[in-house]
């Protein structure tokens, strides 16, 4: 199965660049006319850039020359599936040469982004538009693998109408990775053109994307000689000490701590849909961003994370994120390499004593089974070559494994081992595990696709012992439950001190009764934060807002329009555009924006189902047949598209060819009961009643969640009068 390989959307993808100066970017039109420079710190912040200058920071882009490019151009070749390249140097530029199959394009590298374990190469497809090329550079040492081209997709064939390929939009830089690797980039994207013109400050991350705009500081300094202006960011007064009798990690003593700061690194480090065109720093992360939050299958059921999601969503579910523990404990605030090597990073806090001995980790000291983070921040690779750790610092649960299909630490090391195994071991070391929170057992389940009743979804949410964002996750979860709830259920967190409590309710309130969303939806609109506001936008859109939140709603309803304007350079973001549009009760816009989104992101399928659904509702019934299969012959693959072509035909009356895509989107996504449902349907319909009970008994077996099929099952044994199924379906 294909996992989404989201090219830099945040700058975890630890990439290199050198710091490089306005003349240095003459003749790259990407650099603004007026850019903020941080040429001014220099003068009274030179040991600070040089510690800059040593983090993934200061390199995450740069101007494709030769001291920056670091892979192999002298005529290097790599191939994948039939695609080939050629990476060259012609008059001291560099070039590569791009074919698959007869087409054939060669590109002037534009620039390089990255430097460890990988380095990657912009070319410019069309004026303002860069792509990231499928071939990356290993830059790991020899022994270990690097020093060699490879495909971004290693396993793959990704052929050009794949939503994969690197021309498609999911690798393009301006909407994908720009805002996280350059100083005060803007996207400029034109959805009428269906073109960028980005702009940045500085090509890299420096000194402005965390402190803001410091000009009027160094006037001052510099005009004044006043240094009363503060730093951004101050320490707060105060220490982690380990100085309780018996206590085996730190507390905080003084000042209490105020760690916003963190949102300027939540700004990139987070899988986040943008609400404004680019990252203003100092500014709370909910004011520019709507998280993604812990839910499946970005996450695995337990929230370790699984795709590439980064550090905001397993952070906060920590408990050093409840202590009050922050970035800067564990990381230099400029190098933003972690301040101690090895254990002794943990064992600031953490008590030697009890922590640092093989009664505590089981494995030979100084080995790799000994360190603290192989067993709290177990690793996982992205983008090929890239190992990144888990921030969630989980204790290993290989008995939580066998109940939820999670990882655990102990199996991903000892490979050849099984989850009883290592169950057995720990239990023989430490005795049985705690028991975890019932709640969170339950959102285990819930995440794993098993039933849950709505008392049991709702002792999720309400449990305080729970993380927030988890709480929150669950929340967002009741819009996949079947069961129906009200704005009393969810009322106190409509009010909630929690942002993210108020932003999932807010969100999941598109699901309310009319008078509860206008009851408890409507103050929402004047939230401290945008991402609520826009949510409670969402949820009002079709609703008849009073007079006296008209104003309000108008406000947060457009920030909603320019989020999704922000977004639209990709599928979903005009689809999201179009359904707003229907929302609202603008039928033309929602077709222009349905239309934009199999336009200019064709693989994408859901543009086809949305526009499809659009003329359906209009009765356009040869309209909404061609879309779809329009969406076929673009994505053959996709079950969503055979399974709506098949409803198509059902209204048709052409059942038997509507069969042949049910059983195609089945085939393709087997683990989607909905679709077994319809295909044993339409056998029933097609007056094959006996053969689809018998298919029925040998498909449910498959599925975690029987119920719907089930009944399926009942209803067809009294169609055919056999009381032996019935009673076999009764036992499921």
């Amino acid at each position: 199965m294909k996992k989404l390989y989201l090219l830099c959307t945040t700058l975890i993808c630890l990439f290199y660049c050198f710091s490089i100066n306005a003349k240095e970017l003459a003749g790259h039109h990407f650099q603004k006319n007026k850019p903020i420079s941080n040429q001014q710190c220099l003068t009274c912040h030179q040991q600070e850039h040089n510690s800059w200058q040593q983090s993934d920071h200061a390199k995450a882009m740069a101007i494709a020359n030769k001291q920056n490019i670091l892979a192999n151009f002298n005529d290097a070749e790599a191939n994948h599936f039939g695609q080939k390249a050629l990476f060259f140097i012609d008059k001291n530029q560099y070039f590569t040469t791009i074919s698959y199959g007869e087409k054939v394009e060669t590109y002037p590298i534009k620039y390089t982004f990255g430097f460890f374990p990988l380095q990657q190469y912009l070319v410019e497809t069309k004026q303002g538009t860069l792509q990231v090329l499928p071939f990356s550079w290993d830059n790991r040492k020899t022994a270990d693998g690097g020093q060699r081209w490879f495909h971004n997709y290693s396993h793959e064939a990704i052929s050009p109408d794949d939503r994969l390929h690197w021309r498609q939009p999911l690798q393009n830089w301006n909407g994908m990775c720009a805002d996280c690797h350059s100083d005060g980039l803007v996207r400029h994207y034109d959805p009428d053109t269906n073109n960028f013109s980005s702009q940045f400050d500085n090509i890299n991350v420096g000194c402005l994307s965390c402190h803001g705009d410091m000009s009027d500081h160094a006037r001052l300094r510099t005009t004044k000689g006043d240094a009363t202006n503060p730093p951004v960011i101050q320490p707060t007064a105060g220490q982690w000490m380990v100085n309780k009798p018996g206590a085996k990690t730190a507390h905080w003593e003084g000042e209490a701590r105020d760690n916003s700061f963190m949102d300027d690194c939540f700004a990139c480090h987070s899988l986040r849909s943008p609400l404004n065109d680019g990252i203003e720093p100092k500014k709370p992360f909910l004011d520019q961003f709507t998280p993604q939050l812990l839910l499946p299958p970005l996450y695995h059921a337990d929230g370790q994370i699984k795709e590439e999601v980064y550090v905001y969503g397993s952070f906060l579910q920590s408990k050093m994120f409840s202590a009050g523990v922050n970035c800067l404990d564990c990381h230099d605030k400029h190098t933003m390499k972690v301040k101690v090597e090895g254990n002794g990073l943990c064992l600031q806090c953490h008590n030697v004593d009890t922590f640092s001995q093989k009664s505590h980790h089981q494995h030979e000291n100084n080995s790799s089974g000994a360190q603290c983070v192989n067993c709290h921040m177990p690793e996982s690779r992205y983008m090929g070559v890239d190992d990144r750790r888990d921030h969630s610092f989980k204790i290993p649960r290989p008995d939580l494994s066998i109940a939820f299909n999670t990882p655990n630490a102990c199996t991903k090391c000892h490979d050849d081992k099984t989850n009883k195994w290592a169950k057995e071991k720990l239990e023989s070391w430490h005795g049985k595990p705690s028991q975890i929170l019932t709640s969170k057992q339950r959102l285990m389940a819930l995440n794993n696709g098993q039933t849950i009743t709505l008392e049991q979804h709702l002792q999720i949410i309400n449990d305080e012992k729970l993380d927030v964002i988890s709480r929150a996750s669950a929340i967002q979860l009741l819009s996949y439950s079947a069961a129906e709830f009200t704005g009393d259920m969810l009322a106190p967190y409509f009010k909630h001190s929690e942002a993210l409590l108020r932003m999932s309710a807010a969100s999941v309130a598109l699901l309310l009764p009319e008078k509860d969303k206008i009851k408890y939806v409507s103050p929402l609109l004047d939230d401290k934060y945008k991402a609520v506001r826009v949510a409670a936008a969402k949820s009002l859109v079709s609703s008849n807002i009073p007079a006296t939140n008209r104003l309000l709603f108008d406000k947060a309803f457009k920030s909603l329009i320019y989020a999704n304007k922000v977004n639209s350079w990709r599928g979903e973001g005009a689809s999201n555009q179009g359904i707003l549009s229907i929302d609202s009760g603008k039928i033309s816009d929602a077709e222009k924006s349905f239309k934009h989104a199999t336009e200019i992101d064709p693989y994408f399928d859901g543009g086809y189902i949305n526009l499809a659904d659009l003329y359906r509702a209009q009765q356009k019934t040869l309209q909404a047949g061609s879309v779809l299969l329009s969406g076929i012959k673009y994505n053959p693959n996709s079950a969503v598209l055979h399974y709506a072509y098949g409803l198509y035909l059902i209204r048709l009356s052409e059942t038997d060819k509507a069969l042949s895509h049910f059983e195609k989107a089945m085939a393709l996504e087997p683990i989607n009961s909905q679709y077994a449902y319809i295909v044993v349907l339409a056998m029933d319909s097609s007056g094959q009643s006996k053969q689809a009970l018998e298919r029925l008994k040998m498909l449910i077996e498959k599925y975690q969640d029987k119920s719907q099929l089930k009944e399926l099952g009942l209803y067809l044994s009294q169609k055919v009068n056999s009381r032996s199924d019935y009673n076999w379906f009764l036992s499921q």
